[in-house]
């Protein structure tokens, strides 16, 4: 019986230091890959882009209109054709903990055929993203940022793209941030969830954050307007100020300044009303930030307001009583195996009106069964060494590249395997085998 734990092209770590002349973020692992790119650039934010690395296949390609792009790495794209198998892979030598993950994709009929592809996306050997023809025009034309949060255990990331039928997937830009491992209360959900972003809203701003502005945020997220997702019934009014805001950019989470500075409440007695798209059966993350700019509010017992999730009232919020004013304050709430495709999210006054700095919401998807030796689980060093002598086998065979070996050899499990290789679950059922080739 053979049974490997396979991860091909192993690179060198690139160090990009995150730096802030407030704050010392204590990681330096970054890595802004412009898939597609001959160069390194230097995009207008003064963010650092690498030429494309780390693929396993694949050729490049130019959007067809790139004049409307104007971020250099949204000029580009990698493509992977059939005859670069059905399964290819990024895949960068990491040290092990949290990453986040954001992906840039668009089509914008590069190759000149008007079939945006059909493919999926896995992180980690998780399935994560899946595209299906056609697009929506608007992100086929300009594309779309998705975006993730994942441990990383074995040494490497991997990012990998299976084609359906025979379309070619495609990919403009990967980011790799290393985060804090205690981030996102991991301690309660656990590290084998991986937190696929459904939506990250700044309320009473535009859209903000690493690629968009100046501004920072530590874990390279950006920050989406709330506007389209608010009920149309709410009477909104916006709050901005510029003072200092206490307890920002502090560990695990490092929420920066910038988004506790803007808020949004209502007019009158009515609620304020969020209706968020989700995919059904799945657990959601909601994370609610909240702080007291208006200085009219200046004790507990002024603004005080109920949050009711799906209709059910699941807590009390009075901002000053828990933090003061001007000051970050942040609330979550786990909502379990949805059954429809609409969550929604109303904070309701009690006394008062309700008060919204920024809304999270993260699908959490459980990470797939990986492939591992059949002795069990195994540490790092024998893991690298099962991966040299994986690749040796996949070299010395002379594997043609359609067969597309790369990646993991079983995950995900709702991909087929390697071709000609078979696999099955453990005998505890926590991990993938190769049973035969």
């Amino acid at each position: 019986m053979l049974a490997f734990a396979v991860f091909f092209f192993i690179l060198p770590i690139l160090f990009s230091p995150l730096s802030s002349s407030e704050v010392q973020y204590p990681f330096n692992v970054s890595y802004n890959i412009d898939c597609g790119g001959s160069t390194n650039s230097v995009d207008q934010f003064n963010r650092t882009w690498l030429s494309d690395r780390n693929y396993t296949g694949g050729s490049t390609g130019l959007v067809s209109e790139p004049l409307h792009f104007h971020p250099l790495q949204e000029k580009t794209i990698r493509f992977f054709p059939l005859s670069s198998g059905k399964k290819n892979c990024y895949i960068v030598n990491l040290p092990n903990g949290r990453y986040y993950v954001r992906t840039f994709t668009v089509y914008d009929n590069y190759d000149g055929k008007s079939h945006s592809p059909s493919f999926d996306l896995s992180v980690e050997g998780t399935l994560v993203f899946s595209w299906r023809s056609p697009w929506p025009e608007e992100v086929s034309q300009h594309g779309a940022y998705s975006d993730l949060f994942v441990y990383v255990n074995d040494g490497e990331a991997d990012v990998c793209f299976y084609s359906i039928a025979t379309d070619p997937p495609v990919i403009g830009s990967l980011e790799i941030i290393q985060i804090d491992a205690y981030s996102y209360d991991s301690a309660t959900i656990g590290t084998d969830q991986i937190l696929v972003n459904y939506g990250r809203l700044t309320c009473g701003s535009d859209q903000w954050g690493p690629g968009f502005s100046n501004d920072t945020d530590f874990f390279g997220r950006s920050w989406q307007s709330d506007e389209e997702f608010r009920a149309k019934n709410s009477n909104i009014k916006r709050l901005l100020t510029s003072k200092s805001i206490a307890n920002t950019n502090k560990l695990p989470n490092y929420f920066p300044m910038r988004l506790y500075q803007s808020a949004v409440t209502v007019t009158g007695n009515g609620a304020l009303e969020y209706e968020l798209q989700v995919d059904a059966k799945l657990d959601y993350l909601l994370w609610f930030h909240f702080a007291e700019i208006d200085a009219s509010v200046n004790a507990a017992g002024k603004r005080v307001f109920e949050v009711v999730i799906n209709g059910n009232n699941v807590t009390r919020i009075d901002v000053y009583q828990r933090v003061g004013g001007f000051a970050a304050d942040n609330w979550h709430y786990v909502v379990k195996n949805l059954s429809n495709t609409l969550l929604t999210v109303k904070l309701v006054p009690v006394v008062g009106a309700p008060i919204l700095s920024g809304l999270e919401n993260y699908a959490l998807i459980p990470a797939d069964l990986s492939t591992v030796p059949d002795q069990g689980m195994i540490s790092i060093e024998k893991t690298r060494i099962v991966v040299i002598a994986m690749r040796a086998l996949k070299e010395s065979l002379r594997i043609p590249a359609r067969m597309g070996w790369n990646g993991d050899p079983c995950a995900p499990t709702n991909w087929d395997a390697w071709e000609g290789v078979t696999c099955h679950p453990n005998k505890k059922e926590t991990a993938l085998v190769v049973s035969q080739m």
